[in-house]
C-alpha cells in the first residue's frame, strides 16, 4: 500500500527528533556523575540496580508514549498500521504438577544363597538364568553317610510302631501289663522324634530356593567344598523380577504433598519406556545428610526387562488444581517492579482489538506452561504470537485461523 506523503514526512521528522534527543541525552549523560558508565566504573551493586530500575521505568514510559503517538499519527493521516497477533481464549482446565526425581530399581527378593552344612557340592541341578519355584532343589551336598543312617533309623521306627500298636490292642483287651504298654509307647515316640531331628539335620545338605525367581548366578561349581559361613561361601544368587520397586529420595519440602496413593510416572531411559504407578510407601525418617525422605514406587515387570539397580526418572504428582488457567511461559513478561504481566485483546470487533496489559500472579510451571493464579479469567483473549512487540492500549489485528 502506498504511504501518504504527509505521513511519511511526519514519521521521518519524529524519528529524527527522537534520535537527536537520545544522542543529546547520551552526550550529557556521559558527563554526568550519575551516568551509566560512571556507575559501572564505581561498581556499587545497589547503584547499578537502582539505575537499571530507573532506566527500565523510563523506557516503559517512553514506549507507551510512542505507541500513543503512533496511534495519533495514524488517525491524523488516515492510515493505521496495526500489529499482527494471534490469540487464544483462556479456559479452565485440570492441572497436575509433577516433581521430577531420579531413583533406582530394587527388589527385596534379591539374595545370595549360602549352604547350611559343610561338605562337597555333590550335584548342581540348575543353570544361570533358569526360573525356579519356591522350595525347588538347587544343589545337594555330600552328607557323609547320614542318608544311610536315616534308613536304619526309619526301619527301627517302623518296628517300634508295630510293637506299640500291638501292645496297645492287647492292653485294650486287658491282656498284658500297663508297664509293657507304656514302654512300647515311649520307645516308639522317642524313635519318632529322633527321626524328625535327623531329617532336619539331613535337610541342611540340600540347598533349596527360598522363593520363586530366576537364578542370576551359579557361584560354586559341582565338586567344590562349601561351608555354611564365612566370606565367599555363597553358592547361588536368586532374584525375583516380578516384585520390583523404585526407591526415591524426595526433598523434605514435599513431605506434605507426596503421600501414599499419589500418581507416579516412571521413565526408563535405557528402555525408552514409561509406566504409570502410585506411591506405595513413604519413609518416616528425614536423612540429615540430604534432608530427604525415602519413597517406594512399585513397578510391574511382566517381561522381566526391568533389572535391579536400573536408573529411572520418576515424576511424582505433588499438586493438583482442577480449575486452573494455563498460559505459555514465553508470553509472560516482567516490568521494572518485578511484576509479571501478559497481554489480552479487548473490545475485539472484525478481528481488531486493543492490547491490554494485565498484571498476573503465577503459580507452578509444567513443561512450557505456567499456572495463572490471578489476573486472568476464563474467556479472556490472551495474546500469544506478537505478545513481546505490542504495547498497552495499542490496537492490534488478530490473525487467528
Amino acid at each position: 500500500m502506498k504511504k501518504h506523503p504527509r505521513y511519511t514526512t511526519t514519521m521521518k521528522s519524529t524519528s529524527t527528533i527522537f534520535l537527536l534527543v537520545i544522542v543529546l541525552m547520551s552526550a550529557c549523560g556521559n558527563q554526568d556523575e550519575g551516568s551509566v558508565s560512571t556507575i559501572i566504573s564505581n561498581g556499587n551493586l545497589e547503584e547499578l540496580r537502582a539505575k537499571k530500575k530507573e532506566l527500565a521505568s523510563q523506557l516503559s514510559g517512553l514506549e507507551e508514549e510512542i505507541a500513543l503517538l503512533d496511534a495519533a499519527i495514524g488517525e491524523k493521516v488516515g492510515d493505521k498500521k496495526l500489529s499482527l497477533v494471534t490469540t487464544h481464549k483462556a479456559s479452565v482446565t485440570n492441572f497436575d504438577h509433577y516433581v521430577e526425581l531420579q531413583g533406582n530399581v530394587t527388589t527385596e527378593q534379591n539374595v545370595l544363597i549360602y549352604p547350611e552344612a559343610a561338605g562337597t557340592l555333590l550335584k548342581v541341578y540348575v543353570k544361570k538364568g533358569q526360573r525356579v519355584s519356591k522350595g525347588q532343589m538347587l544343589a545337594s551336598i555330600d552328607d557323609g553317610g547320614m542318608s544311610s543312617q536315616l534308613v536304619q533309623m526309619e526301619t527301627q521306627l517302623a518296628l517300634a510302631e508295630t510293637t506299640f500298636k500291638r501292645q496297645e490292642r492287647l492292653w485294650e483287651q486287658k491282656i498284658g501289663t500297663e508297664i509293657q504298654y507304656l514302654q512300647a509307647k515311649a520307645n516308639y515316640e522317642s524313635l519318632e522324634n529322633n527321626v524328625k531331628q535327623f531329617k532336619g539335620q539331613l535337610s541342611k545338605f540340600s540347598i533349596r530356593a527360598p522363593f520363586s525367581g530366576i537364578i542370576d548366578d551359579v557361584i560354586k561349581d559341582q565338586g567344590t567344598v562349601v561351608a555354611p559361613a564365612g566370606p565367599g561361601s555363597e553358592v547361588f544368587r536368586i532374584v525375583n523380577l516380578s516384585d520390583m520397586y523404585i526407591e526415591v529420595d524426595v526433598p523434605e519440602s514435599y513431605i506434605a504433598n507426596v503421600v501414599p496413593g499419589k500418581a507416579v510416572k516412571v521413565f526408563f531411559p535405557i528402555l525408552n519406556r514409561t509406566i504409570e504407578s502410585k506411591v506405595r510407601q513413604t519413609g518416616n525418617y528425614i536423612n540429615p545428610n540430604n534432608r530427604s525422605f525415602t519413597v517406594e514406587v512399585p513397578v510391574p515387570n511382566a517381561d522381566g526387562k526391568i533389572k535391579p539397580n536400573m536408573t529411572a526418572k520418576v515424576h511424582i504428582n505433588d499438586y493438583n488444581n482442577p480449575e486452573a488457567i494455563l498460559i505459555p511461559q514465553s508470553i509472560v513478561s516482567e516490568n521494572a517492579e518485578g511484576e509479571q504481566y501478559a497481554y489480552i485483546a479487548s473490545g475485539v470487533k472484525d478481528n481488531v482489538g486493543t492490547a491490554k496489559k494485565n498484571i498476573i500472579t503465577t503459580g507452578k510451571t509444567q513443561g512450557d506452561f505456567v499456572e495463572v493464579l490471578s489476573g486472568l479469567k476464563a474467556g479472556d483473549n490472551i495474546i500469544e504470537e506478537g505478545a513481546r512487540s505490542v504495547k498497552d492500549n495499542q490496537q492490534v489485528k488478530i490473525l487467528n485461523k
